[in-house]
């Protein structure tokens, strides 16, 4: 097993005639049964997470810009919203001591009440909706996933229930809701001591003057508060990161295991390579039959090769060291093929050529003169 490795331990002094080889001991990983997760998730891991819904995400993070945004715009855009709220009910109050109130009058009011509607609400919804994807895409990228939301039998455990309540996530959301809640507290009751003293003079002012002091006091508290919530959600959301990152992590097994899964079987695939030099082998003994000489060292090395007109140059068709290098010679031996011995061109071509290559240049004639003498046997021979 890759849990259990096995060494060989000395007798102890009580017993020194006892054969070493005897006593093991045997050193466990013991974090390969317990499943310890301490390893970084793997990119496979990340990826199959990220498929699932599994992001690091903040959601303070999100509602701090949209909070932001929504009311930078509506002090931007702020006069026109009041300008067509107050045209709209300008209108309407005209209209109510002139016209009867027919079923036509109040379909047209509630369709001249949808226009100003839309057109003052539509630039904050939209400012509000592009700062919510744009923080999201920030945080996290494209990921969408139905799996989140997919019904599980777990959440209606209510033993599992409890243990969310009580879990860890839960205290630090809990701390982080005691935390806004205490710097938000903080800040109104500082605008309210602020503000205490002006609020009765506005009751002397013009509404339109009224509006804009009122308006700017509550601006100025909101972007305060959202300052300080930015602030907070930039750290929630690098807890979140560590948070999903430990989350993920994996156990040495597991990675052990993801790795076979895309690797493959460590002895699956030595079987197979060794398969593979067996056909390759048995391929090439095939072939020696065919050669027209085998260059030996004469004990070493064995070349076999093969020369025709139609080839450029000459080409190994077999080489073999030691004792594949016998097996060549004996078959070479047993369908007639001439043996030559030539101890410098026989490395030469065991170092510089692979089977089935031809001869390099540089040996073209070391390799014609044991051609030549080869055919001039054969010749003599026949």
């Amino acid at each position: 097993m890759a849990c259990i490795k096995t060494s060989t331990a000395f007798s102890p002094e009580w017993d020194r005639d006892a054969p070493a080889a005897s006593y093991k001991l045997h050193n466990f990983n013991l974090q390969l049964f317990s499943g310890e997760k301490t390893e970084d998730a793997t990119p496979k891991r990340k990826e199959e997470a990220r498929k699932k819904g599994q992001v690091a995400r903040s959601v303070e993070l999100n509602s701090a810009f949209v909070i932001l945004a929504a009311f930078f715009t509506l002090k931007v855009v702020g006069s026109y919203i009041y300008n067509e709220l107050g045209d709209y009910m300008k209108l309407v109050f005209t209209h109510f001591s002139t016209t009867d109130f027919t079923a036509e009058f109040i379909q047209i009011l509630f369709i001249d009440f949808a226009i100003v509607f839309f057109k003052v609400t539509l630039p904050v919804m939209l400012v509000i909706a592009v700062i919510a994807i744009l923080s999201n895409l920030v945080q996290v990228g494209f990921a969408f996933s139905f799996e989140p939301i997919m019904p599980q039998m777990s959440r209606m455990n209510p033993i599992s229930g409890l243990q969310r309540v009580f879990s860890k996530r839960s205290l630090v959301e809990l701390a982080k809701s005691i935390v806004k809640i205490s710097i938000i507290g903080y800040f109104v009751y500082r605008f309210i001591m602020k503000t205490t003293g002006e609020v009765p003079q506005l009751i002397a002012s013009e509404l339109a003057d009224s509006l804009n002091i009122a308006v700017a006091m509550a601006l100025d508290l909101v972007f305060q508060i959202s300052a300080v919530m930015i602030a907070l959600a930039a750290v929630d959301y690098a807890y979140q990161l560590w948070e999903h990152n430990e989350s993920i992590k994996m156990s040495k097994q597991e990675v052990k295991e993801e790795y076979k899964q895309m690797e493959g079987n460590p002895q699956l695939k030595s079987k197979i390579k060794e398969r593979q030099r067996a056909f390759a082998m048995q391929r090439m003994m095939q072939e020696v039959p065919k050669a027209d000489v085998v260059i030996t060292n004469p004990t070493h090395y064995a070349i076999a090769l093969k020369y025709d007109q139609s080839m450029a140059a000459p080409i190994v068709v077999a080489k073999g060291q030691d004792f594949l290098a016998q097996r060549i010679k004996e078959t070479a031996k047993e369908n007639k093929v001439t043996i030559v011995e030539n101890k410098p061109l026989a490395r030469a071509l065991y170092r510089a050529v692979d089977v089935g290559s031809s001869v390099p240049a540089e040996l073209y004639q070391a390799v014609a003169e044991v051609l030549a003498y080869v055919y001039r046997l054969k010749k003599r021979l026949s």
